[in-house]
């Protein structure tokens, strides 16, 4: 007889719907440059961790950007602690683009509608309504449980995780690994099909200053050192560049377990082995993988002179890098070598990758939980092409993995909707998501 499933009770299905559309009402926009306050949607967690019994810590590095963590102990207490972290921030929203206003946190159609519905206040809520849920239910989890609501991470981070991790570490104490954000939601490849992919790794962060120096003069008049001239040609060479195929652990760990689905033989050790062939095997499903399988490098901003007949005597460009794990000496050569004897480059914000095994009893455990929930569904391990505040945690030897599990409908695109206009979830998928995390929390 199969093993009963113990629901979360009614009031944290409800709840978690309604905690997703009052934060994003909360205008938590980070513009960067440290133009966010994210204290307002702090204390509105803090206040519902508090009147369930559990205590909030409330931290600040810079006034109003607000972070807060709270322990839930567990039962064994010789038991590694586990760190579950989200972000209360978000991104920017034009009104003008959107079907709704970005910050109303609408309900219609059985979808909750705004700024941060995916990335990730649902998540914040999700983990919001199933302690909340514990504490009514008398339920205590097996290992401590650290909670943290962050600031600043669609920014550098400076002013939350990074700030948590170098200033208040004390509060981490006993925790060895995390769940956050871009992980265990449904992805359709094809009718039939329902995959749920789990992060178990990030690829560096290196976004870059270019500035390229040159000879200021009249723009009348040859100039051969023209700083513009200069720095257009260094972005158009990296923009043109193809990085080569490098395969990391997980990536590799992502190809076998997709080809075994798919029924496609390969031998992914073999010197020959062709992983672009491969991608195109797996037509549709090959998204999960293809970002990950390089390095890459996107120019992004660029910022030269101040009216147009005078040739400025400096040009700046801005690209966002990423790296892969292991592959940040091959960055760096490439971009000294790309942008040639002309243009100096520099790190604008850089952080690690990051890879965790996916042989491990936590992965095991997280695949477990989902498939507990959604039998049809397949879990494989990915990569995520971007980065989360796991970098800055696992410089307290925290091992992270993409954890924030939603049952999509096929046609609902979760990759686009990430910083993306009309960003909704479903409230279904919300309350897969508390079952999900209820019974994983509970059991890790």
């Amino acid at each position: 007889m199969a093993e009963e499933v113990r629901e979360p009770d009614a009031t944290a299905l409800d709840e978690v719907v309604t905690f997703t559309s009052e934060l994003i009402r909360i205008d938590t926009t980070n513009r960067g440059g440290g133009d966010c306050r994210e204290r307002p949607a702090a204390e509105y967690v803090a206040e519902r961790l508090a009147a369930a019994g559990i205590e909030p810590t409330l931290l600040e590095r810079t006034t109003g950007r607000t972070n807060v963590v709270a322990r839930i102990p567990g039962t064994d207490p010789a038991a590694p602690a586990l760190l579950v972290h989200g972000h209360l921030d978000v991104v920017p929203a034009d009104p003008a683009e959107w079907s709704v206003h970005p910050f109303s946190g609408e309900v219609r159609d059985g979808l909750v509608w705004g700024r941060g519905a995916v990335d990730m206040k649902n998540m914040d809520a999700m983990v919001l309504a199933v302690v909340r849920s514990w504490a009514r239910r008398g339920v205590r989890p097996r290992r401590d449980v650290v909670l943290a609501y962050t600031a600043d991470e669609e920014d550098s981070a400076a002013d939350g995780s990074g700030f948590l991790a170098d200033r208040h570490a004390g509060l981490f104490e006993g925790c060895t690994e995390g769940i956050s954000e871009s992980g265990a939601f449904s992805f359709h490849p094809e009718p039939g099909t329902t995959l749920y992919p789990i992060a178990a790794g990030e690829r560096g962060t290196a976004w870059l200053k270019l500035t390229a120096h040159g000879r200021a003069g009249h723009g009348s008049k040859v100039n051969t050192a023209n700083a513009v001239t200069r720095l257009a040609a260094a972005v158009a060479r990296i923009g043109a560049h193809t990085w080569p195929v490098r395969l990391t652990t997980t990536v590799r760990a992502a190809l076998t377990e997709l080809a075994a689905l798919y029924g496609i033989e390969i031998d992914i050790r073999a010197p020959d082995f062709d992983a672009e062939l491969l991608l195109d095997k797996l037509g549709p499903a090959a998204a999960l993988v293809a970002p990950t399988v390089r390095n890459s490098a996107n120019p992004t901003m660029l910022d030269a002179g101040y009216k147009v007949n005078v040739i400025p005597g400096t040009a700046v460009a801005y690209v966002d890098g990423r790296m892969l794990p292991g592959g940040e000496e091959e960055f760096t050569e490439t971009m000294d070598r790309l942008t040639g004897p002309d243009v100096e480059w520099e790190f604008h914000h850089r952080e690690v990758p990051l890879e965790a095994p996916v042989d491990s009893p936590t992965f095991a455990r997280l695949r477990a939980a989902v498939e507990r929930f959604d039998p049809d569904g397949h879990v494989v391990p990915f990569t995520m092409s971007g980065g989360t505040d796991a970098k800055q945690f696992s410089r307290l030897g925290i091992t992270g993995y993409g954890f924030s599990p939603l049952k999509l409908p096929p046609g609902l695109d979760y990759a686009a909707l990430f910083h993306g206009v009309d960003e909704r979830v479903p409230v279904d998928a919300l309350h897969f998501g508390v079952r999900v995390l209820d019974h994983y929390l509970k059991s890790a």
